[in-house]
């Protein structure tokens, strides 16, 4: 193998940990739902993945194209996104990100208004999302709706059945069509999505320009306490190891949690502060 091969290897191994942590995602859960064992996602993280996936990209680089085109599931994608998608890949991230308020000004500026009166805060477990959600819709007197809680009513499972007898697909297909029901029946709310929801750049997306998102942040020893607070232990089993799977979230999710219209940090603060602060971020929104 080339060391060109190898580098490919490697950026492919570190991709896939990179989604795989951003997702909230263990190896061993990765495992369990891909049906592919734990000893070849080792390997193929730090880059000894099998060479057909080598062999595959050199039928791409053959026919000049990238090889996403070549596995990718969904129908192929207009011909007009593909030369917006090529236009734009050229800027920076700060442009880019400058040219996606742009269109959202010039596409959806006639439901600008009603998206002020829908409001998703964002962020991992623990951040405060559902406390303060619910504290926030009272005093606002609008719904609070926990998307988790519609999944399973839309499903008429509990999150983890879906997960052991369906897989991440059908849970992420339950998390769009429940986001969707919300928003279409409702003019006013406060809703707490789950936290991966931002792995899933389209229905991500869909949020982000429906409704006035906020990210409840907090350090990664934060979260741990507060879930620990909750009666979940688990994390505890090993410590370090869930710390540092929690900080390769928190690492992995700041791209996408930074698109939200407002930041409130709860660290080191009491439930009365936050609120203030949350209640301070919506209303001079």
């Amino acid at each position: 193998m080339t060391v060109e091969e190898n580098g490919y290897l490697l950026m492919l191994g570190e991709r896939i940990r990179e989604l795989r942590a951003r997702r909230g995602m263990t190896r061993k859960a990765l495992a369990h739902q891909s049906g592919v064992s734990e000893r070849y996602l080792a390997q193929l993280e730090t880059g000894h993945g099998n060479i057909s996936i080598i062999l595959l990209r050199q039928i791409a680089l053959g026919m000049g194209l990238p090889l996403v085109d070549l596995v990718r599931e969904e129908p192929e994608q207009p011909a007009e996104l593909t030369l917006l998608v090529q236009y734009l890949s050229r800027f920076s991230p700060k442009k880019l990100n400058w040219a996606r308020g742009l269109l959202e000004n010039e596409l959806e500026s006639s439901g600008k208004a009603g998206r002020r009166e829908r409001i998703a805060l964002i962020g991992l477990r623990g951040a405060g999302k559902t406390t303060l959600g619910s504290l926030l819709a009272k005093d606002l007197e609008v719904p609070f709706f926990e998307l988790a809680k519609t999944i399973e009513q839309e499903a008429g499972a509990e999150l983890s059945e879906i997960f052991s007898l369906y897989g991440q697909g059908a849970y992420r297909r339950y998390e769009r069509r429940s986001l969707e029901s919300i928003i279409e029946n409702n003019e006013r709310f406060v809703l707490v999505p789950g936290g991966s929801i931002v792995s899933e750049p389209a229905t991500f997306e869909f949020l982000l320009s429906s409704c006035y998102t906020v990210w409840l942040k907090a350090s990664p020893e934060e979260h741990m306490e507060r879930v620990v607070a909750q009666g979940d232990y688990r994390p505890m089993k090993d410590s370090q190891e869930a710390m540092d799977d929690l900080r390769r979230i928190i690492a992995g999710r700041i791209a996408m949690y930074s698109k939200a219209d407002a930041i409130v940090e709860t660290s080191g603060k009491t439930v009365e502060q936050s609120l203030a602060a949350l209640r301070e971020a919506v209303v001079s929104a």
